[in-house]
C-alpha cells in the first residue's frame, strides 16, 4: 500500500509518520513539498505518486486569523481539498481528511452525531465544511474524520500554553462555558492507521466504510476543567509551577473576546466510528497524562 501523507510536520502529521509507516510505502510531504495553496500542484503530485491512500493532515488552523484571511483559509481548507478529492477519485484511491467540531453551531444540548445539521460560526468552520462537501461531491472513497481540541507534546496548543502561564503567574482565568473533548494527535494517528489497516484487510468493510466519522476522546470537559486537570497533573509530576489548579478561575466566553466565534458545545458522539471499526476510544484524561509525562521527561 502506497500512502501519500500531506501536512507531515504538523501535530497530527508528525504522529501519522510513525503510525502509518508499518502499513506500506509512505511518501512524506510537508508544506514545502506539497503546497496547500496550489490546488493544481497537488493534483500533479497525486498523479505523479499514484498512491492507494492520500492522508491529508494539512489545514489552515489559525481560527482567529482566518476571519481576516478568508481567501487563504478557503484555498487551503476547501479548494485544495477539492483538488485532492478529484485526484483520488480519478485513481480510485482512498482520501483520509481531518475536519472539526467547528462545522457545528454548538447549540445542541447533547453530543453531535455525524448527520446533524451543520452551521459553522466562523470562517475556519465554514471553509472546513466546504472541504467536507467537496470530498463528498467528488465521489471518491473517503474517511472524513471530525475531531476536536487537538493537542500533542510537539507544537503549540492550549495545554502547553496553560503550563507556560502557570509557570509565570499565580492566578489564571480560563473560559468555562465551552465544552468538548481534548483529543491527542497520538490517538488520532493511531486510530487512522487502524482504520486503514481494517479497510485493507476486510473486503466487505472496505466496500461500506466510506463516509464521515467523529474521532474524539471519550468524555468531555470545559476549557477550565481541562486547564485544572493539566495543572494538577503537572504539579503531581513535580513540574515547576506558580499557579495551582485551585487558582485557575472560571470565566465566560464573553469575558474573553476573540475575533472568531467558537461553538459552546463541541461534544462529538464517537459511537459510529467505534461500532463500525470495533474500537474503544479512551477517556480524554488518558492521553493528557501521557503528554505531560513526555513533556516532563
Amino acid at each position: 500500500m502506497k500512502i501519500l501523507l500531506l501536512g507531515a510536520n504538523g501535530q497530527v502529521g508528525w504522529e501519522l509518520q510513525r503510525s502509518l509507516a508499518p502499513l506500506g510505502q509512505l511518501v512524506i510531504c510537508d508544506r514545502h513539498s506539497a503546497d496547500l495553496e496550489n490546488p493544481q500542484a497537488l493534483s500533479e503530485l497525486v498523479d505523479r505518486e499514484q498512491p492507494a491512500v492520500i492522508v491529508n493532515a494539512a489545514a489552515y488552523t489559525a481560527v482567529d486569523k482566518a476571519e481576516s484571511d478568508v481567501e487563504r483559509a478557503r484555498k487551503v481548507n476547501a479548494e485544495s481539498v477539492a483538488a485532492l478529492a478529484v485526484a483520488a477519485h480519478k485513481l480510485d484511491a482512498w482520501l483520509v481528511h481531518y475536519s472539526t467540531d467547528y462545522v457545528f453551531a454548538g447549540n445542541k444540548p447533547g453530543a453531535y452525531v455525524e448527520d446533524d445539521p451543520t452551521a459553522p460560526l466562523s470562517v475556519y468552520g465554514q471553509t472546513k465544511l466546504e472541504g467536507e462537501q467537496a470530498i463528498r461531491a467528488s465521489g471518491c472513497r473517503h474517511l472524513i474524520l471530525r475531531t476536536s481540541w487537538v493537542y500533542a507534546a510537539r507544537g503549540g496548543n492550549f495545554a502547553k500554553t496553560m503550563l507556560r502561564l502557570a509557570a509565570e503567574r499565580e492566578q489564571l482565568r480560563v473560559v468555562a462555558d465551552q465544552i468538548g473533548a481534548p483529543t491527542s494527535a497520538e490517538l488520532i494517528a493511531d486510530v487512522t492507521a487502524l482504520l486503514l489497516q481494517r479497510i485493507a484487510t476486510d473486503v466487505a468493510l472496505g466496500k461500506t466504510a466510506s463516509g464521515t466519522y467523529h474521532l474524539v476522546s471519550s468524555g468531555a470537559t470545559s476549557w477550565h476543567g481541562y486547564a485544572q486537570f493539566v495543572i494538577a497533573e503537572a504539579a503531581r509530576l513535580g513540574m515547576p509551577l506558580r499557579a495551582t489548579a485551585e487558582n485557575i478561575h472560571p470565566i465566560t466566553t464573553a469575558e474573553y473576546p476573540v475575533p472568531a466565534q467558537r461553538p459552546a458545545n463541541s461534544r462529538l458522539d464517537n459511537q459510529k466510528l467505534q461500532q463500525t471499526f470495533g474500537l474503544q476510544l479512551p477517556a480524554w484524561e488518558f492521553h493528557v497524562k501521557r503528554m505531560l509525562i513526555e513533556l516532563n521527561n
